[in-house]
């Protein structure tokens, strides 16, 4: 049972169908020498439906064992009257290798996708940078435009956090007038930037 498959060597001796029904029957009951004899008759027909399938060799190598050791492990399972054993272990190598064609995309399509959903963050990240900064340049010109007095109460305001009374008390200037300063300052930097309302 632990014998490795010698791929790659020529075909197997031709054993007939009524004499692997028996080599099964003596293998369901844990017969050892049998299943030898089975692995004998198998392995080349498992091996080369899985290599078909997956065909990368040493993912083949490793589905065709798990394949063999099925056929031991489901020997009683295996009815005659539904088929030879040939078909029953091809249509087993067939399904085990399907199986990890299967898996093996669903981990690179995984894969791809965690790729993708980083990718998609960085860019957006970049563009999210890129934009901040034309927008804070677009911002720092349309300040310079506006008059000191008018810079002076929107940049106390806005980026300093100052309310109306402190911005007031900062610049030694009426409130009424910080207000206007503010309104007016506050248009002109709307206008300069294109916001509409």
């Amino acid at each position: 049972m632990n014998q490795p498959i010698s791929f790659g060597a020529g075909r197997p001796t031709d054993t007939g169908r009524n004499d692997l029904t028996d080599v099964m029957r003596q293998v369901a009951h844990g017969d050892k020498e049998a299943f030898s004899a089975l692995y004998d008759a198998l392995a080349p027909l498992v091996f080369g439906i899985v290599l078909k399938v997956v065909r990368d060799r040493a993912q083949s190598e490793e589905v065709a064992q798990e394949v063999m050791i099925d056929l031991w492990r489901q020997a009683a399972r295996y009815r005659p009257e539904a088929g030879a054993v040939r078909t029953w272990a091809a249509t087993i190598a067939h399904r085990r290798a399907v199986d990890r064609v299967r898996s093996a995309q669903a981990a690179t399509d995984r894969e791809h996708a965690q790729a993708a959903r980083e990718h998609t963050t960085a860019f957006d990240e970049v563009a999210e940078q890129v934009e901040t900064r034309l927008e804070s340049e677009q911002v720092r010109r349309c300040l310079r435009g506006l008059t000191e007095l008018q810079r002076q109460a929107v940049t106390l305001a806005y980026y300093q956090g100052l309310t109306y009374r402190e911005v007031a008390e900062t610049l030694r200037t009426p409130l009424p007038t910080i207000k206007t300063r503010m309104r007016d300052g506050l248009i002109r930097l709307r206008d300069c930037m294109g916001v509409t309302t």
